[in-house]
C-alpha cells in the first residue's frame, strides 16, 4: 500500500497547512491549550472559522488567548479539564458533549516527570497522557458521531520508541519507576490508541490518528532533570540527531492530522512531518515502531483500559 504522503514537511509550519480550509460552521476540543502548540493548533483552527474549546485546568490561565482569537475574528472559549481526575473529565463532557463534534485534539501531555498517581490512583504519565484521554474520547463519542464526519487527533511521540506498553506492570507497582520508560509507554499508548478508536468507530463517521509532532522547546520538558536528558540522550546516542521545529511547526502535523484531505477515508495511521510515518530503523530517531501500531495490542490496551477505569471507580465509591 501507498505511503501517505503531502506537499508539507518538517519545516511547515499550522497556518501553512490550514491555509484554503474553511472551518465554519466546525466545532473543536483542544487539550492542553495553555502552552505550546496546543495554543497553535487552537489559534490556526479558529483563524480558519472553527468554534474552538480550550480544554485546559485553569480556564483564567487562556483568557488572553481567547480574546486573542476574538480580537482576530475567531471564536473560542475556555472549560475546565483535568486529565488527572476522571470527575473533572467527566464535568467537562457533561458541558461540553451536548453539541456535535468535529475535532477532538488530545494535544494533553505531561513528559519524564517524578513518579506519582492521578486522583484515581494512575501512574501519572499513563494516567494524564492516555487514560484522561481514553475517557474523554468514550465521553464524546455521541458529540462526535453526530458531526457525521469526525477526526480524533492523538499527540504521541517518538518518544514511544523509549517503551511498548507494559500490560504487567502498567502503573510500576512492583517495578522500579523509570521516568523515560514511563513516558514511552503512555505514548505507545497513545498510538494504540488510535488504531482501535479508528477500527470500532470508523463506520461511525470517526476517524482517528496519532502524531508525533516533532522535537521542540516547550514547557513539556519542564521536568527533564539532568540526569533524565543524560538518559534520553543516551537512548539517541548513535542515531541521527533531531531537527529542532518552532511551536509553529510543531502544530503543523496535528493541524494536517485534523484537516488534509490526504487523509479522508484512511484511519489508525501514526504520522509525522505531515505525511504517513516510515516504519522506524536502527540509527534513526524517527518512524513508527511495530509496537505503536499493532492491531491486536491496540485491542487488547483498550479491554484494559475500560476495565482499569471501571476498577478505579468502583474503589473510589467503595473507599
Amino acid at each position: 500500500m501507498t505511503r501517505i504522503s503531502s506537499r508539507f514537511g518538517e519545516q511547515s509550519n499550522a497556518a501553512e497547512v490550514a491555509e484554503g480550509h474553511d472551518l465554519a460552521g466546525k466545532r473543536a476540543i483542544v487539550t492542553g491549550a495553555s502552552a505550546g502548540i496546543g495554543v497553535e493548533t487552537a489559534r490556526v483552527l479558529a483563524a480558519h472559522g472553527a468554534e474552538v474549546v480550550l480544554a485546559v485546568r485553569d480556564p483564567v490561565a487562556v483568557a488572553a488567548l481567547v480574546e486573542e482569537i476574538e480580537a482576530a475574528g475567531g471564536r473560542a472559549y475556555a472549560s475546565a479539564l483535568d486529565l488527572a481526575d476522571f470527575r473533572s473529565v467527566e464535568a467537562f463532557a457533561a458541558r461540553e458533549g451536548d453539541r456535535p463534534l468535529h475535532l477532538l485534539i488530545n494535544n494533553a501531555g505531561v513528559m519524564a516527570c517524578p513518579l506519582g498517581r492521578t486522583t484515581q490512583g494512575f501512574e501519572t504519565q499513563l494516567g494524564v497522557n492516555h487514560i484522561g484521554h481514553f475517557l474523554l474520547t468514550k465521553l464524546l463519542l455521541p458529540a462526535l458521531e453526530a458531526a457525521n464526519g469526525a477526526r480524533v487527533v492523538s499527540v504521541s511521540s517518538t518518544g514511544h520508541h523509549w517503551g511498548a506498553f507494559d500490560f504487567d506492570d502498567p502503573n510500576y507497582e512492583r517495578t522500579e519507576y523509570n521516568a523515560v520508560s514511563a513516558y514511552g509507554r503512555a505514548k505507545s499508548a497513545n498510538a494504540l490508541f488510535a488504531v482501535e478508536l479508528d477500527r470500532r468507530y470508523r463506520d461511525k463517521g470517526i476517524r482517528a490518528f496519532s502524531l508525533m509532532p516533532g522535537a521542540i522547546p516547550t514547557s513539556l520538558g519542564r521536568y527533564l532533570t539532568e540526569d533524565v536528558r543524560g538518559e534520553i540522550g543516551a537512548t539517541m546516542e548513535g542515531k541521527a540527531n533531531p531537527i529542532w521545529k518552532t511551536i509553529p511547526q510543531g502544530a503543523a502535523t496535528t493541524v494536517w492530522a485534523a484537516l488534509a484531505p490526504e487523509l479522508d477515508g484512511q484511519g489508525g495511521l501514526y504520522l509525522e512531518d505531515c505525511e504517513e510515518a516510515v516504519p522506524a530503523a536502527p540509527g534513526v530517531n524517527r518512524g513508527v515502531q511495530p509496537w505503536a501500531i499493532d492491531p491486536d495490542a491496540a485491542r487488547k490496551l483498550w479491554d484494559w483500559s475500560e476495565a482499569a477505569i471501571a476498577n478505579a471507580k468502583q474503589k473510589e465509591e467503595m473507599a
